[in-house]
């Protein structure tokens, strides 16, 4: 009852309120906007990082006055504006708040199972990534898109010319294998394996196996730069679908799951990138238990 409360106390003046979560939610909307375009969800610590909310719990009312803002909007211009604030969703249980249930389902949103939970959240997805006029909805409302200048980086990724396997990759790679309590991996596992070859000759640095779940991890040392941290983000989509396609042909579900390890910290202007592929990133990362 109090999540639907909170979703209908929120205010929906984003244009002109001065409270701190108006203001927060004129500030996060363009990143939702951003991550529709994408098709691609958001967790709440993500969101609440990229516009430095110190605690996610306070996206409550920001969501709610953003899904009464996008009601409002499409009451005056008749136009059907699906509930953006879908794409932000928990890391317990890929789905958002109880909040939501206000804006997308008739009946009680808390009482359905997850799998119901799913498949209703899973509708509103749909519209909203093939929903056309977000940028017009930004303008609507005076706030300007989220824009990327990734240029430079992006040319230095292109340009890598490789090279031999250095002894802290090496390191920081056996590390991870024997380790995966330091990813939130269960103890439990076995040690992984080491580049673990895929059918289209790619090598993943690290693979676990739990139990039907492939995770593959990406591996980066403290000498990466922001141009090799970047391709590595760009490996991540690869080895997802590739794990996934070798699953399908050995008559498998496609289940898995792939990590950047980082032994550095993500490059501030990479967390955009991450956000917008849905990488998970563990960083800072010591070769210690």
């Amino acid at each position: 009852m109090a999540k639907r409360q909170t979703a209908q106390i929120a205010n929906s003046d984003l244009l002109g309120g001065d409270k701190l979560y108006l203001q927060r939610a004129r500030l996060a909307l363009p990143y939702l906007v951003r991550q529709a375009k994408a098709g691609q969800t958001i967790y709440y610590s993500d969101l609440a990082d990229e516009i430095e909310i110190p605690n996610p719990r306070n996206l409550n009312y920001v969501l709610g006055s953003i899904g009464n803002t996008l009601i409002d909007l499409s009451k005056r211009t008749k136009v059907d504006i699906p509930p953006i604030q879908c794409v932000v969703i928990n890391k317990r249980q890929e789905l958002p708040g109880e909040g939501i249930g206000w804006f997308i389902s008739p009946t009680d949103f808390s009482k359905l199972n997850k799998t119901q939970k799913q498949k209703v959240v899973a509708a509103q997805l749909t519209k909203i990534y093939t929903f056309q006029r977000w940028d017009w909805v930004l303008k609507q409302l005076a706030l300007e898109p989220v824009l990327t200048n990734l240029d430079e980086e992006l040319k230095k990724a292109k340009n890598f010319g490789g090279g031999g396997e250095s002894e802290l990759h090496k390191k920081f790679k056996e590390f991870i294998s024997k380790n995966p309590n330091v990813l939130g991996l269960s103890n439990g596992l076995e040690n992984g394996i080491q580049e673990y070859k895929l059918p289209s000759a790619d090598t993943v640095d690290v693979l676990f196996t739990d139990k039907d779940l492939k995770i593959g991890v990406e591996v980066k040392s403290s000498i990466s730069d922001t141009a090799d941290i970047l391709r590595g983000l760009f490996q991540c989509v690869k080895y997802k679908h590739l794990i996934e396609a070798e699953q399908t042909v050995n008559d498998e579900l496609p289940n898995s799951r792939v990590i950047l390890a980082l032994q550095g910290q993500l490059p501030d202007e990479l967390t955009l990138v991450k956000n917008l592929l849905g990488i998970e990133v563990v960083d800072r990362l010591k070769n210690s238990r």
